[in-house]
């Protein structure tokens, strides 16, 4: 079976901008930061034309001389010490600001830069993106829907992040050996532009702010918030692994997950979710 990618780029068209001149204060010594000096921006945005092109509409297209305009007034207006700083707000900014934009690789060149030899030129080159991430949601303590709730809203309330799709909330019992009340769960689609390490982080403070204590493996908790994938992800830190290590065994997660992708394969396992869904319940 083909894989079905965890975020849709069909038509993924590419604006570029080349070679934009921008006359700003950027650097680590003092004659840079007062002086000033050329920087010369190349940009990729990717995108989807076909609407625009299709209906010659020009709401339905990204406009490349603000994009140009905007990426020249922030370099002015800001100074940075490194062009690494100055790219990465950069590339968060348009990302932001321009919602056809899926991506974007930006090149920040420094042809004068104060490196005492000769040189054609200095440039930092990234890609950022957004991300597509599924969480799952969870809580068995006080009014369970209302911590689930608030937790989204949460969620929408970062500016790093935007809502998708919500599944219904399924019952279910507790995991584990722990006696405690069942469990109201669901999964949360979101589009991000944090990494997998400074999403782990927000959905800590979220939970933290809705009173969850981490006192007992497995027990009871106001809210419960899990990365099941990020993209198509594979990624394992002390304090994280994507995707989810034990998703496969947890029918509060497969359940709502098979609403929204149920033929996507598990970049692991090699299984899609509605797989993964019948295994489970075959097993029990």
């Amino acid at each position: 079976m083909k894989k079905q990618s965890m975020v849709a780029r069909k038509n993924m068209d590419e604006i570029r901008i080349e070679n934009l001149e921008v006359y700003a204060y950027h650097g680590v010594y003092q004659e840079e930061t007062e002086k000033g000096q050329p920087f010369f921006v190349n940009a990729v945005l990717y995108t989807d034309t076909t609407p625009a092109a299709l209906t010659d509409e020009l709401t339905l297209a990204t406009n490349y001389g603000d994009v140009c305009h905007f990426i020249s007034e922030w370099m002015k207006e800001h100074t940075c010490q490194l062009i690494e700083t100055v790219a990465e707000n950069v590339a968060r900014e348009i990302l932001l600001r321009y919602p056809l934009i899926l991506e974007v690789d930006l090149e920040i060149r420094k042809p004068k830069a104060p490196i005492g030899l000769p040189f054609g030129c200095v440039s930092v080159k990234i890609h950022r993106s957004w991300h597509t991430v599924y969480l799952s949601i969870g809580s068995n303590m006080g009014d369970r829907q209302q911590y689930l709730e608030q937790a989204i809203d949460a969620l929408r309330d970062h500016a790093q992040i935007k809502v998708g799709r919500v599944s219904e909330w399924v019952n279910t019992k507790p995991y584990g050996e722990v006696e405690q009340q069942d469990f109201l769960n669901g999964i949360v689609e979101i589009h991000t532009l944090l990494t997998p390490q400074e999403l782990l982080e927000e959905l800590h403070r979220i939970e933290a702010a809705a009173g969850r204590e981490r006192l007992v493996h497995w027990g009871p908790r106001t809210l419960d918030l899990d990365i099941v994938f990020y993209d198509d992800l594979v990624y394992e830190a002390k304090d994280l692994t994507i995707p989810h290590v034990d998703m496969a065994n947890r029918y509060f997660v497969l359940k709502p997950l098979s609403q929204m992708i149920p033929y996507y394969v598990h970049p692991v396992i090699g299984k899609n979710v509605n797989q993964l869904l019948q295994e489970l319940n075959s097993a029990e």
